[in-house]
């Protein structure tokens, strides 16, 4: 098989890029600097060079493939409504793409916004439709393209994917407790977050490719439920810092534009996801991460 992969270069589409690459697969990776196609180039992938609005590269990069598996995202917290604009944009010129072909086409999106008060299971729908809604809409949209005979496939992540290397959510946490002097946690700290770790979230990326069928959601999500006391509790000692309340009308000013994230529960199970494709985490879990130093350096 032969994947064009979005976003290869970054901190989760390149470790699917070397799943993929130890499986047997071909891949070709969007790279959109210089840096980026030599990294590509050193690891025996093919490049097609543009980015998400240059909507000309990712329909050649889609031509030239049997899968597409889109990874990237602006992640523009200044201009949320730029990053959605551009998200929807991108799926909707590879699905257009690959209408009529029965090849797969699996997209990254987002746990939050799907449910409250439970953890979100693979059956629950995303309420986010249409241009003006979270990530543009863009899960609904690619779903749609099922009727077009496109292999649509889902991968809704854990809020914390997580390794050395990081450059996520649980890194920006650290560098606002190197900051601050504290590891701060919203409130009681009994928001929760689910967590994967990077290796294992490639791999499921490549089962999905190979095996999901279409229309399929996928929570990559190895541990349910982490709260953010703990989270916060593990970065503290990583970094011998004492770990304490924050208000949450402080969040904003103590952790940046992540306060909001880390003062909310995203979490699911992903129960069917293991039954569907016999995937079963085996790397460290998050809390186990953090205190071997992977956010320390």
């Amino acid at each position: 098989m032969r994947a064009f992969v979005t976003g290869a270069t970054g901190w989760i589409g390149s470790a699917v890029v070397d799943e993929l690459v130890s499986a047997g697969h071909q891949v070709i990776g969007l790279a959109r600097s210089d840096q980026a196609e030599r990294a590509l180039a050193a690891k025996g992938v093919g490049v097609v060079r543009g980015d998400l609005d240059d909507l000309a590269s990712l329909r050649r990069g889609a031509a030239q493939a049997d899968a597409v598996i889109h990874m990237a995202n602006k992640h523009d917290w200044g201009n949320p409504a730029e990053s959605d604009r551009s998200e929807r944009a991108a799926v909707r010129t590879l699905g257009d793409a690959l209408a009529g072909t029965g090849r797969p086409f699996v997209v990254a999106a987002p746990l939050s916004g799907l449910v409250e008060g439970r953890p979100a299971t693979e059956d629950d729908v995303s309420p986010a439709i249409g241009p003006d809604s979270n990530r543009g809409g863009s899960e609904n949209l690619a779903l749609d393209y099922v009727a077009q005979d496109v292999r649509t496939v889902i991968t809704r992540f854990a809020p914390s994917v997580h390794g050395r290397g990081d450059w996520g959510f649980v890194n920006f946490l650290t560098a606002a407790a190197r900051k601050q002097g504290v590891s701060g946690y919203v409130g009681e700290g009994s928001a929760a977050w689910s967590a994967v770790h990077r290796d294992d979230a490639a791999r499921l990326i490549r089962l999905a490719t190979e095996q999901a069928p279409a229309g399929t959601r996928l929570h990559v999500v190895a541990e349910e439920v982490v709260t953010t006391k703990a989270i916060a509790e593990a970065i503290g000692r990583s970094l011998g810092l004492p770990a304490d309340s924050v208000a949450p009308q402080d969040a904003g000013s103590h952790f940046g534009f992540v306060g909001s994230f880390f003062a909310s529960t995203m979490t699911a199970s992903s129960n069917a996801t293991r039954r569907l494709l016999s995937w079963e985490p085996t790397g460290p879990s998050l809390l186990a991460d953090i205190d071997a130093g992977a956010y320390a350096a």
